[in-house]
């Protein structure tokens, strides 16, 4: 018996959204996530991600760049 199995790495759906939607409330309103500055992730981590596609988003973009690994939105942006 086969089981599902689930590819192991970023999913590019969730990276390409990154580098296409905007934030959608606060100090930085309409700044494309993967634009968002750390210090502002930061806070986030301290204060609490919200809840949802967003909080995993921005879970995800803080990674990144606290990882040293924008590189992989880069080269998403090229295309």
């Amino acid at each position: 018996m086969q089981e599902d199995v689930q590819p192991i790495g970023p999913n590019p759906l969730l990276l390409l959204q990154l580098i296409e939607v905007r934030m959608p409330f606060g100090k930085y309103k309409g700044t494309i996530l993967c634009n968002l500055p750390v210090s502002y992730l930061e806070w986030f981590n301290r204060k609490g991600f919200p809840a949802g596609k967003l909080g995993i988003q921005l879970q995800t973009i803080y990674e990144i760049k606290l990882n040293g690994l924008e590189y992989m939105l880069n080269n998403l942006k090229k295309y």
